[in-house]
């Protein structure tokens, strides 16, 4: 078993302790490990982190739960970028809440040096699937990195065109790896996965619940260059 792992996926569930807080106390301690093993006291002086947040990180004791993902993880070949990690795309790094883990699937470079985000309405209009087709069309020549949603309507259309002009696509998820949402793209997060990768900061098990679909644009925002929407 992965110790460094199991405390860096634990570090991501601790009631109280957010991307933010888990920010603060990596920059003060270096690894997730070094966090849980941080006296009590210590923690509860750390501004920003108080009593409350420093009893969440003492009285954790649901490891099980890091060990499960992990046979996941190992299961399905998944990878994992923590926010420490040589491989952890650079550009999330500027996001004052940036993902404390990824999960991730797929073989596209996620610091190349030239990334799009592109995104839209799910019921979007001929005259909009046009000029998006036409937009990743003209990219070919650019080796460009195309990122979106895997949602209905636009997101789809950027991922397909991308797929057809060679372009890597990168798919931002807003639950677990081990389902897709909706459903009827799951053809298409296939082809991603083969040119390019899935990407998410939510371990399995997670719905694409309401509240998740912002945390996930965050990531689609703060990893590329530029967004077009």
């Amino acid at each position: 078993m992965n110790n460094d792992l199991l405390y860096q996926i634990a570090l991501t569930l601790l009631p109280n302790i957010g991307a933010v807080h888990a920010k603060a106390l990596i920059n003060m301690y270096g690894t997730a490990q070094s966090v849980f093993k941080a006296k009590k006291k210590e923690l509860e002086n750390m501004e920003g982190i108080g009593a409350i947040r420093a009893k969440s990180i003492k009285d954790f004791t649901d490891f099980s739960s890091s060990e499960e993902e992990i046979l996941f993880i190992e299961k399905y070949k998944i990878n994992t970028l923590f926010i420490t990690d040589e491989n952890y795309p650079k550009r999330l790094l500027n996001c004052f809440d940036c993902p404390t883990l990824l999960y991730y699937r797929g073989n596209a470079d996620l610091n190349t040096s030239r990334i799009i985000s592109i995104v839209g309405t799910r019921n979007n209009s001929g005259y909009g699937k046009t000029v998006c087709e036409k937009f990743i069309e003209d990219l070919q020549a650019e080796n460009i990195l195309v990122v979106s949603g895997l949602a209905f309507g636009i997101d789809t259309i950027a991922h397909k065109a991308a797929l057809k002009n060679n372009l890597q696509t990168v798919a931002v998820l807003a639950h677990g790896l081990d389902r897709i949402y909706p459903q009827q793209n799951k053809s298409l997060a296939k082809q991603i996965t083969e040119q390019g990768g899935l990407l998410t900061d939510f371990i399995s098990n997670t719905s694409p619940d309401k509240q998740n679909f912002p945390k996930r644009n965050r990531i689609v925002a703060g990893i590329c260059d530029a967004v077009i929407v």
